[in-house]
Formats: structure tokens, C-alpha cells, sequence
């Protein structure tokens, strides 16, 4: 949140420094003034345009084209004035945050026609000065035509952006609750019947243990072996919920660099011998976070996977052909490196990145654990 004084947004487009520059300038063409009245007047003129400028970052409705109207007039007044024709460049940058089109179009026509006609007045009333900044206000009326626009543009991109993103988001929790559905209705349909079985079961052999107890027995083996079927579905269940195959993540690998137009190459077998599952699953993470990474940050063409087993280690090799990383730890904060080491070291694991002609994650994981049938 911004506060009250601040006179640009956070997302100015420009340099602080820049607008500081901006800021600064109308001081210089207000002392070449030899008049007292005229400098102190010039000084009313910066300063009323600095606080209309202000708020109308921080109003709505028509008071926007009210302090825009404002600083159009002083705009003017600074060029024929004082030769100050950047107040312009302000206006171009906060004429490109107007969300309604109409009012975009029309300040814009407005800003440029007073811009433009002002400029060419000033030649006459300024000439010497004018003509000493000549290259500067043919700049400054440059960026009057674009600068609108491209700040328009990027604010439209961001917004799409932003609602992209809450898109996601909303998939990502209708996924969650779909998931949580899908998991109850299993449940209930694993032990629900199962457990009501058990349940009658009990029933019939608490009442036939004195009437005829080797049926009782039998229906006691019958529980027995219901809830022994029960407990067995239930771990195959959960093992497929917490279970992630390589072979199956390298299938979502290739969509993703499909998705971002990005070539792949893969080397090795997902055919693991040696290697237990659960070192299977926390890899199978790794590699998918791993190739995440590349499409986000690498800004390459290319992505290659090795998957080497031996009976001692199984080795993951990530390689990209993109920009590559300067700093090892910063590059980690920020791009999920952190989350792939802390899953390595639940199985012992580690991570090596090398930078050559772009980046390679090399992933080690020793087979300590044997796995068995």
C-alpha cells in the first residue's frame, strides 16, 4: 500500500532515478527567469502540479479528468512560460493508466493536440531556448505518441496476467476438492460395505457363541479375513494416492515442454531395478520440479533428461541449453531448488549444479533401501 506522499507508483515503467531527473528540471528553466513574480510563480506551477498529479493517481470518477485537466493547463503554461515541455512525459505515463478506453483515447487525443501546438508556439515565445533543447522536446513528443500506449499495453498484459493467476489458483482448490471427493467415495466404498459386514458379522457370532460356537468361530474367521481384505485395499489405496512413477512423470514431462515449445531429449530407462519406491516417488517429484524450473527460468530451446540406475546409486541428469545461473544460492530462493534439495535429503539424496552451456541438476539418490516383492 502506497502512502499519501508518494508521488508515482510502485509500478512506474521508468527508472525512480529518471523521474527524479523530471522531477529536478523545472527548477533550472524557472531561475533562468530574471523576474521574481515569474520565478515565484513558476514554483506555485510545480508544486500545484506535483500535488494534482498526486491525486489523480488517488481519485475516481470525474475528478481523474479534473486534475488531469489541471496539469494539461499548467503543462502548457510551463512551455510557453519557462520552455518546460516535460511535464508532458508525466502526463503520457499517467495517461496510459486510464482503464476505461473512452477516457484512455481521449486524453490522449487531447494531451497530444495541446502538446504539439504548445511546443510549436513556445519556438516563437522560447526560440533560443528551444532551439538550444531541440533533440530533447522532438524525445519528449516521441514519448507524448508512445509512452500512453505502452504503459496501457503492459497494464492490460498484467491485469490478464493476474486474472490468469486467480484462474489457476481456482482450478488448483476445485482440483483440491474434487481430489478430497474422490478419496471420500473411495473410502466409502472400500470399507463401507466391508465394515457393515464386519458389523452383522459380529452380531451373528455374539449370539450363536453360546447356541453353537463352532459356527460362531466360523463367522469370527469370516471377520477376521474381511478386515484383513479391508486393511489390505486401504494400503493399496493410499499407496496409489502418495505413489508418483518416473516412467509416468517423465509422461508429464514431455507435455510440459511440448506446452512451452521447448525440444526434448531423453536418455536412459525408467525401468528402475535396484532403486526402492519410495526413492522412486521423491525423484519423480525432483525431476518434475526440476523441469518446472527450466520452462520458468532457463529461456531455452531444449531440455534433456538422463536417467541412469546402477545397484548403487540412481542418477537424474537436468540439463537445459538456456541463460544459465551466476549465483548458485540466489538462483535457489527463488526458482524451487530449496524444495528439491529438502526432498533429497529425506532419502540422502544430493543436488549438483554446474553451469555449462546453460544448466545441469544432477541428482543422486544411493539405493540403501533393497526393495522387495
Amino acid at each position: 500500500m502506497q502512502s499519501w506522499y508518494n508521488i508515482f507508483p510502485k509500478n512506474k515503467g521508468l527508472s525512480i532515478y529518471v523521474w527524479i531527473i523530471f522531477c529536478l528540471l523545472p527548477f533550472y528553466f524557472i531561475f533562468r527567469s530574471s523576474s521574481t513574480i515569474e520565478i515565484i510563480l513558476g514554483m506555485i506551477l510545480v508544486l500545484l502540479f506535483f500535488v494534482s498529479y498526486r491525486l489523480s493517481f488517488v481519485s475516481k470518477g470525474r475528478l481523474v479528468y479534473l486534475w488531469v485537466g489541471i496539469e494539461i493547463a499548467i503543462s502548457i503554461g510551463m512551455t510557453l512560460f519557462y520552455g518546460y515541455v516535460y511535464f508532458a512525459i508525466f502526463l503520457a505515463f499517467f495517461i496510459g493508466n486510464i482503464q476505461s478506453k473512452m477516457g484512455f483515447f481521449t486524453l490522449y487525443v487531447v494531451h497530444l493536440l495541446t502538446t504539439i501546438i504548445a511546443v510549436n508556439l513556445s519556438f516563437f515565445t522560447q526560440n533560443e531556448l528551444f532551439f538550444s533543447q531541440f533533440p530533447f522536446i522532438v524525445i519528449s513528443v516521441i514519448g507524448v505518441i508512445l509512452l500512453p500506449f505502452n504503459t496501457y499495453n503492459r497494464n492490460k498484459r498484467e491485469k490478464l496476467e493476474g486474472q490468469l493467476e486467480k484462474a489457476n489458483e481456482r482450478i488448483l482448490q476445485l482440483m483440491v476438492i474434487e481430489e478430497r471427493q474422490r478419496i471420500a467415495r473411495d473410502l466409502h466404498d472400500t470399507l463401507g460395505q466391508k465394515l457393515s459386514l464386519i458389523g452383522l458379522k459380529s452380531d451373528l457370532a455374539g449370539k450363536l457363541i453360546d447356541r453353537n460356537p463352532s459356527l460362531a468361530k466360523a463367522e469370527m474367521n469370516d471377520i477376521n479375513q474381511t478386515a484383513r481384505t479391508a486393511l489390505k485395499e486401504v494400503r493399496e489405496m493410499v499407496s496409489g494416492m502418495r505413489g508418483v512413477k518416473l516412467e509416468d512423470e517423465l509422461l508429464h514431462v514431455r507435455q510440459i515442454l511440448k506446452a512451452a515449445q521447448m525440444k526434448f531429449t531423453f536418455e536412459g530407462s525408467t525401468e528402475l531395478k535396484h532403486t526402492p519406491l519410495l526413492v522412486e516417488n521423491v525423484v519423480s517429484m525432483c525431476l518434475k520440479e526440476a523441469v518446472t524450473n527450466v520452462v520458468k527460468h532457463s529461456q531455452g530451446t531444449s531440455c534433456k533428461v538422463v536417467i541412469q540406475e546402477s545397484p548403487d546409486e540412481l542418477q537424474i541428469i537436468v540439463q537445459d541449453n538456456g541463460v544459465g545461473i551466476s549465483d548458485e544460492l540466489d538462483f535457489s530462493k527463488g526458482s524451487g531448488l530449496r524444495g528439491i534439495r529438502e526432498r533429497l535429503e529425506f532419502v540422502n539424496g544430493s543436488l549438483e549444479i554446474t553451469k555449462l552451456d546453460g544448466t545441469i541438476l544432477d541428482i543422486r539418490v544411493p539405493n540403501v533401501i533393497q526393495q522387495t516383492k
